[in-house]
């Protein structure tokens, strides 16, 4: 795998092949990211593009000294990015219902079995992060999702490390508190 400074280098100079390549290795932590925190597919697909838009927009400009600096400043992105659509969805007036008959129900997604197997465990735990505080829940995502540090979650949020450190103890334990409330066989 290329190295993320070589990579932006290559951005930089207008490389398409590396943008691509770079779009590819950090959409999954931007979408995860946007979507821990609209929990709307939708709107974490429209942050992410737009995120990358800003990127690429700002690519020259922009100077990292190692790979955590760039993902720092990605995730920190994302999350004003969600922040500004969060805004927005409670400023607009709510959407009409789509009828039954013109929802489409095909699922191009993995077999039902498999489906079952990941999306109920993942489905319990997404429920019992929404029943967390939106600091405790950013810090779980950032921290124990997307593998950031200590010190990169303090500079995102602007809290200090120490607060970043007591608050994700505090929130792994509310998470699992949660979880056991929501299923009491997880606890077997």
């Amino acid at each position: 795998m290329v190295e993320l400074a070589t990579l932006l280098t290559r951005c930089r100079s207008r490389d398409d092949l590396a943008w691509e390549a770079l779009v590819r290795r950090m959409q999954p932590r931007v979408y995860g990211t946007a979507l821990h925190l609209l929990r709307s597919s939708e709107d974490a697909r429209d942050v992410a593009q737009e995120v990358f838009v800003r990127l690429y927009r700002h690519l020259e400009a922009l100077e990292f000294v190692d790979e955590g600096q760039f993902v720092g400043w990605l995730l920190q992105t994302t999350r004003h990015a969600a922040v500004d659509r969060i805004r927005q969805i409670r400023s607009r007036p709510p959407r009409a219902d789509v009828p039954a008959e013109e929802a489409s129900l095909h699922d191009p997604g993995p077999s039902p079995e498999e489906a079952s197997l990941a999306g109920d465990r993942q489905a319990l735990v997404q429920r019992a992060l929404a029943q967390l505080s939106d600091l405790n829940r950013e810090i779980l995502v950032l921290k124990e999702i997307q593998g950031l540090d200590v010190k990169e979650v303090a500079e995102i949020l602007h809290i200090p490390q120490g607060t970043v450190k007591s608050r994700a103890s505090r929130a792994r334990l509310e998470l699992a508190r949660h979880v056991l409330a929501l299923d009491p066989s997880q606890g077997a």
